[in-house]
């Protein structure tokens, strides 16, 4: 059974829910739009299927493919017209339930990775591009898709 996942912007004004069969947060991005969208560190998505509530029927979605609260510019979420039934809210973006961390975090785009840019401590996987697995692959391979 999916998850429902809830999540909000920084300030309050975008709140969110969206049901996840691909809840766990194991893949970092480190392309030079996730870091400079998300920081230093890049930023991680999870998969949703469809956003259940806005919330906030005031807040529009934005234009971009990466969405953003237009108050405090957090980051929300993604969507690519390749995968139209999906929808990508970045893990910073979820406030409940308490996201399961990962045994290996799996780095990506490390092609795109400044020098001056740390890897996270513990075990990992890192690729110069992207990893072999969908996100549905991933949780399916660990065990850990919520059908």
């Amino acid at each position: 059974m999916p998850v429902e996942l809830k999540g909000s912007c920084h300030c309050g004004a975008v709140r969110f829910s969206v049901e996840s069969s691909t809840p766990v947060p194991y893949q970092l991005c480190l392309c030079s739009i996730c870091r400079k969208v998300g920081g230093v560190g890049g930023s991680i998505n999870l998969g949703g299927h469809t956003v259940l509530n806005r919330d906030t029927p005031e807040e529009k979605i934005a234009s971009s493919e990466r969405n953003f609260c237009k108050k405090c510019s957090s980051m929300l979420w993604l969507y690519d017209e390749t995968w139209p039934e999906l929808i990508h809210p970045f893990a910073s973006a979820i406030d409940s339930p308490e996201l399961e961390s990962p045994k290996t975090l799996v780095c990506i785009k490390l092609d795109s990775k400044p020098a001056y840019v740390r890897l996270p401590e513990g075990d990992k996987k890192v690729y110069d591009g992207y990893a072999p697995d969908s996100l549905e692959n991933w949780h399916k391979k660990h065990h850990l898709y919520k059908a």
